[in-house]
Formats: structure tokens, sequence, C-alpha cells
């Protein structure tokens, strides 16, 4: 598998005719006030096949006059409500050209030009879609929506029924007694089907809500071990938090009609946890991706 990143800026605007000023206000806050806001946007296209003569997957020159032509050179500095007739919400089929969408119309012009494997598409630091190939399907059916937040706690590593030694041996220094504290990077990627109206996977207000309300509110700023309930039981490494919101979160999540896939804690930027809310079976998101991003 190879990847490729292009990048490119335009506005939108979230507005739907059949709601009223009110409605298009409640349903989509700030996105919904005219004449819409803008974002840089970053794409990760991975593409798989076997090597050829020349110990290519694919020629890259080709692939960035691919992505250019069907994608970077009609949207680049566009009004994407505009810019491509999927997002006519004055027709019935129109849909509003949320990430999700977005992504979803990109893979559509991509797939018979490139062998893809799977799309990322970052709006901005803290919101970013996956596309997967699908098995049989030509365009990927569900989206994996991530949202990224962050919380300040401390904590202490330790069992309360072993001695400080016997702790320490286990925890080193995260056993000390007075604990100590970390920035933590929070990453929570719901699945689900797109919307053919909204555009969305489940409302994002409604998520980023969520999140803040159970996780980002109770957690910031305490003593994990002494001021959050199951930690009073429960050593808070970073896979018992992650495990913890993985809790937290998988109803409230189900109830806004989407799946919750993954949480992933960052506690230092040498050690992170993720919890994987479903089936293992479930297919990930290719590891390129996140290697790419990451790097």
């Amino acid at each position: 598998m190879i990847t490729r990143r292009a990048t490119f800026s335009a506005s939108h605007l979230y507005w739907l005719p059949e709601l009223s000023a009110e409605g298009n206000q409640a349903r989509f806050g700030p996105c919904s006030l005219a004449p819409g806001h803008g974002h840089n946007y970053t794409l990760i296209v991975a593409m798989g096949g076997p090597l050829d003569g020349d110990g290519m997957v694919l020629n890259l020159s080709e692939v960035k006059h691919a992505i250019r032509a069907e994608v970077t050179a009609q949207l680049d500095f566009r009004f994407l409500n505009e810019a491509w007739p999927e997002f006519d919400v004055s027709r019935p089929e129109g849909r509003l050209p949320t990430t999700e969408a977005l992504c979803q119309a990109i893979w559509t012009r991509l797939a018979p030009k490139l062998p893809l494997v799977g799309l990322r598409l970052h709006e901005t630091d803290t919101l970013w879609v996956d596309l997967l190939a699908p098995p049989s399907a030509p365009t990927p059916m569900e989206a994996f929506l991530s949202i990224r937040t962050h919380f300040a706690a401390a904590h202490r590593l330790a069992r309360p029924e072993l001695s400080q030694g016997e702790n320490e041996a286990i925890y080193g220094k995260c056993a000390r007694p007075h604990g100590h504290g970390h920035n933590y990077l929070l990453d929570v990627t719901v699945r689900g089907p797109i919307d053919a109206r909204t555009g969305m996977v489940c409302d994002l207000a409604a998520l980023q809500q969520l999140v803040d309300d159970l996780v980002v509110e109770p957690f910031d700023h305490t003593f994990l071990n002494k001021d959050v309930a199951h930690f009073a039981t429960t050593v808070p490494t970073a896979e018992n938090i992650a495990l913890h919101i993985a809790d937290l979160l998988s109803a409230p999540v189900a109830g806004l009609g989407a799946s919750l896939h993954k949480v992933r804690l960052q506690e230092s930027p040498n050690n992170a946890a993720e919890v994987f809310a479903e089936t293992p079976q479930l297919e990930m998101v290719p590891a390129a991706l996140e290697a790419l991003v990451a790097g």
C-alpha cells in the first residue's frame, strides 16, 4: 500500500431549504450562518496493489495528476455547496458538504482512477473522517468520524493491597505517593452511515457535547484517584482510563444513531492507549493512514 497527501482550501455552508432560519441555526449552529466559513483540508489517499517491474505500486506522477484533476483543481478556493452537484441541496437528492459527505464524494471521483484502499479527510486538526474500501459496493456505505479534545489530570498508579515498595516495583516513579500529571489528548471515533440529506454520520455538535459532558468536564483538572469515583477502586493507567471512557460513551453515542468505534488516549508523546469498542473482526482504519498523519 502507498499513500499520497494533498491539500485544498474551501468554504461551505450548512443550510437546508426545508428548514426555517431558526431551524437551521438550531440544527447546525454557527455553521448555518451566511456566507459560510472555510477550512484548509488535508486529504490522504491510500492505494494498494502489487509491485510492478519498476518497483512501484503506482507511478506517483500519475497519482498526483489524478488527485489534482479529479479533486483539488475542482475544489481549491471554491464554495463547496456550488462546486459539485451532489451538494446542491435545492435538489431532493442533494446533501450538505460535511466532512463525511465530501470524503464520500471524493471517493466516487477517485475510485475509477486509482485502486483505493482508504481515504482520510481532515477538516481541522480536531475533526477528520476515514473511509475504507468496501467488500463489494463501489462507494463506502459507512464512515468513521473522529473528534479530538484534551483534558489535564493527575493520577497515581498503585494497588492499595500492595506496599509502597511492591507498587514501585510494578509502576516505577508513577507509584510515588503524591502522584503526577498529564495533558491528555483524547480521540473519539464513531462509525455509521452518512445521512442522505444532512451528510452527517451523527450530529457533530451533540457528539462533541457528549464528550465534553461525560469526559472532559468530570476529568479535567482532577486527581483521578480521588475525584473520579471509578478510579477509587481501579488503577488509572492509560489503558483503564481509555476503557472507562469507552464505557461512558458507548450507549450515549448509540443514542445519536452511531456506533462508538474507538477511543484513543494519548498520555504523553511516548505513551498512548487505544480501545476498540466493537468486534475485533471489524476492519480498522489502515495503519498507513495513521502513520502518515502521526508523522
